[in-house]
């Protein structure tokens, strides 16, 4: 395989790794006081992204049409769901036929909502996906716009969006894969009374925001000459700070038309949460 150089002869994978072992923080936890915040920490980065909305707003909006494409896309699929949930859920509980009226009704109901919530939860995350897909040059204008506000990124890599686009998918449709295999836990539980309404939302929230996370900082560490392995990797070093950051902009894609006007900002968000990691600048100079 032919690899490209880069810094003194070095190879990507080679830089790569050096960029991640020096970032990757080791220690034992900072204790409950520390990740409450790292975790709000997380939350401002994407609250700083929204205000970009103010500094550079023909950029931000730039960045809302394929948000709206891929938003009209996937609220056609979710009105389509929701016209056929009746049909689903007599189809995954055909053991309630011979059960009474009120009992069988009232099982299918619960089915229904916990149907809609597993939907929603993967729908967040195809949005995001092919939004990010749709959208690789804007975003990619939102995310550098900010590194070069902040100082840039040494050694920058320019990798073209049709070389990105392959790898991109292939790690849309892993974390896609990954959401599904927690969405059937998740689903069981939310049969289950007041656990369905307590508990599955909360862990329906942690899973959506670390695999929001993992998806909005592709863009930056792409910049980096980095990978998914690599993005992982030091998002768990971070984990809260990850956590806040990403539940926070699943809990506003939940919003109506939330996913679409906040699309841009979390990428923007998402650069200062890449930059914190690499202990490089991201707040500008005063």
């Amino acid at each position: 395989m032919v690899r490209r150089r880069w810094r003194d002869g070095a190879s990507v994978a080679v830089v790569a790794d050096q960029q991640v072992a020096a970032a990757t923080p080791s220690g034992p936890s900072k204790g409950v006081t520390g990740v409450g915040r790292e975790f709000f920490t997380g939350v401002s980065f994407l609250l700083r992204g929204i205000g970009m909305y103010a500094r550079s707003p023909r950029l931000m909006f730039l960045g809302l049409i394929p948000a709206v494409i891929s938003g009209v896309l996937l609220f056609g699929g979710f009105v389509a769901m929701v016209y056929f949930v009746d049909d689903l859920s007599s189809l995954v509980t055909p053991f309630a036929d011979d059960w009474s009226g009120g009992v069988r009704q009232t099982t299918r109901v619960v089915v229904s909502v916990a149907i809609i919530g597993v939907w929603l939860l993967l729908s967040i995350l195809l949005f995001t996906a092919l939004t990010l897909v749709i959208g690789q040059p804007f975003y990619e204008a939102i995310s550098k716009n900010v590194e070069d506000k902040l100082g840039g990124v040494p050694g920058e890599i320019n990798v073209s969006f049709w070389r990105t686009l392959p790898r991109s998918i292939v790690d849309s449709l892993r974390l896609i894969a990954l959401t599904v295999l927690f969405g059937i836990p998740l689903f069981v539980g939310g049969l289950i009374p007041i656990v369905g309404e307590t508990v599955v939302p909360i862990l329906g929230a942690t899973v959506g925001g670390w695999v929001l996370a993992l998806e909005l900082s592709s863009v930056p560490f792409e910049r980096r000459g980095l990978r998914f392995r690599d993005r992982r990797r030091m998002l768990k070093g971070r984990r809260p700070m990850a956590l806040g950051f990403g539940v926070a902009t699943f809990v506003c894609f939940l919003v109506p038309l939330g996913a679409v006007l906040v699309m841009p900002a979390a990428v923007a968000g998402a650069t200062l949460l890449s930059r914190r990691l690499f202990g490089q600048p991201d707040a500008a100079a005063r």
